[in-house]
Order: structure tokens, then sequence, then C-alpha cells
């Protein structure tokens, strides 16, 4: 018999979810078959596999230990760096029980591309294996996890859940678009006035670049971006620009539409301005940095963020751009 006890980090989910998730292997014929015939029950009672889990439950498994562990892999180690003297420590934010917010270099994956990688999650997960809130066994149940992604080439605040109802709230407070995203970027051309953008936006996933258009598409997901010019000069302009709808690629192929696109933009931008960018700083990424959260009245789980702004200062290769172009440093007022 082995004995799940639920606590904060997992509770929300559903009985059958975590069990998939538990017994890996299992085909799910077999989970709702041991539920039937009590070989699984929740609370010393039998489960139907729907109900909701809460803190405190216990769910007993009274399986043979040889069935349990053909019917799951091993637990997933603890991440480890490849190369630990490159280790970036995390520039935390923010901290509580339940939300870390992040400011995330460029060139750092917010999540896996393959197996390989040592993304932002698994920073995340050693940090908190480090403060020992989280343990190998309780990977198993839940995995803290990144709320908004960032492309690797943009750096700026990251929302991470330490449990799975912070997780859910953030869901939620995304999906709805409660949240308040303010972006930092330069573009070629000098722009004066500010402006609401829309259109539709349609991603090719193959080559994982999307197009946006004036008219409805096949496909196409409306879009919305608002930017204010922060200052002109040398024939560029530092934009502050408020995301609304969050789409991939949203920002850089937005103002790449209008014929604006970001400075070292290598997927939408100009070839001749990132040449020069890269000769005389060195850059090798787009200019974008998601520099402002402002978080509505919030309940639940994440009140502590309730009506909290949050900034975070861009990196210093964007500030010494910035300086040169505009004889001021980026940041966010």
């Amino acid at each position: 018999m082995r004995e799940l006890n639920i606590t904060e980090k997992e509770a929300g989910q559903r009985l059958d979810k975590l069990l998939a998730k538990y017994l890996n292997r299992a085909p799910k014929s077999f989970l709702y078959k041991m539920l039937r015939k009590k070989n699984i029950v929740l609370n010393d009672k039998r489960a139907s596999g729907n109900e909701k889990l809460a803190a405190s439950d216990v769910i007993r498994l009274y399986l043979s230990e040889e069935t349990i562990r053909s019917f799951r892999e091993e637990p997933p180690a603890a991440p480890s760096h490849p190369d630990k003297r490159k280790k970036t420590a995390l520039d935390v934010l923010y901290e509580d029980g339940q939300i870390l917010l992040i400011n995330k270099p460029a060139g750092m994956l917010s999540q896996k591309a393959k197996a390989t990688d040592f993304s932002l999650v698994e920073y995340l997960t050693d940090y908190l294996m480090e403060k020992k809130e989280i343990t190998r066994e309780s990977l198993e149940l839940f995995r803290p996890s990144v709320c908004n992604r960032l492309d690797r080439n943009t750096s700026g605040i990251v929302i991470a859940a330490k449990t799975l109802p912070a997780a859910q709230s953030m869901s939620l407070l995304l999906k709805d678009r409660r949240l308040y995203k303010e972006y930092l970027c330069v573009v070629p051309g000098e722009m004066h006035r500010p402006e609401h953008l829309t259109g539709y936006l349609v991603k090719d996933e193959r080559n994982n670049r999307v197009s946006v258009f004036d008219s409805v598409r096949p496909n196409a997901s409306f879009i919305q971006t608002e930017y204010i010019p922060q200052i002109c000069g040398n024939g560029f302009t530092l934009l502050r620009v408020h995301l609304i709808t969050g789409r991939s690629h949203q920002i850089r192929a937005h103002l790449a539409s209008i014929g604006h696109p970001l400075v070292g933009d290598a997927k939408y931008g100009n070839a001749g301005i990132n040449s020069r960018f890269r000769k005389e700083f060195g850059l090798d990424r787009q200019l974008l940095h998601s520099g402002r959260l402002v978080f509505p009245d919030m309940e639940g789980v994440c009140e502590g963020l309730s009506k909290k702004e949050f900034l975070a200062p861009p990196p210093g290769d964007f500030q010494n751009i910035t300086g040169a172009l505009f004889g001021v440093r980026a940041f966010f007022t």
C-alpha cells in the first residue's frame, strides 16, 4: 500500500488527473477499474476520479509494489545545470508562498525546446529544491511552472507558479486579459504619436513564424497592440508597448507590419540595420524587454499580488544602446 498526502501545491486538480501523473504508464481503464474496486480510495472512501482534491486529502493505493513499479517511471531527477560555473542566479523580483516574479535574461528559454535544454523552468525547480520548498518526490505530483512565456531573446518579467492553485489563478488572469503588460523596444524610424494597432495574426507552426494582416484570414487570431513613443533620435524611436492580446511574436510582427521592426530582430527585422548594430554594439538579439506588470484586484491564493505594480530594469546592453542613440538609459517610470 502507498499513501499520497495532498498539500496545497497539488490541491485543485482532479483525482484521476493526479493518478495519471503518478501511475504514468497505466491506461485510464486500469485507474478507473481500481477506483471502482476500491483498490484506490480517497480519504478511505470510494471515489469516481472526478473529485477535486484539497489540501490534507489522503489517497491510498492498495496495490502491490510490483504493480506500482510496472505502471510508473522513476521520479524525475533533480535538475542540474550542465556547467555550474556558467549557471545564472535567478533575478527574483517578488516571491511569496504561491508565486515568483523573475526578471529573465535574454538568451534563456522560458521552457525546454529539447530534452537537453536547461530552461527557466529548470532554474526555477533547482531554486526551489535548494530552498527545500519542493522535493524529488513532490515533483511526481506537481512541477513548478512558468505562467507566461517570453521568447528566448526577449528579456523581462516572467510569472512562475509554486502551486497548482496559483498556476490556475494566473492562467485565468492571463486568459481574461486582466493583467497589464508593458514592454520597451527600439525601432527604426522616428515615431511621434501614440497608436492603437489591430490586426489578424496567422502562425506558421512549421517555421515558427507569424504574419499579420489587416483583414480576417483563415485560422487568424485578432490582435491588439498599443504603443507610446518615449524618445526619438538618430532615426530611431524608443517605444513603450502595451501588449493587449499577447499572441506569439505579436509585438515583433505587428510593429514590423507597419514598417518599424525591432532593432536586432533576425526573424522580422531589417538585415542592414541589424548588421550595423551587431558591428557597433555586438547586438545579437531583438531589443525587446517586458518591464512592467500591473495586477488587478486579486482574491484567493494570489491576493498578495492584488493591485500591485512590478518594474524590471532593461539589461545592460539595452541601456547602453539607448544611451548611445538617445543620450538616456532606458527605464520604466
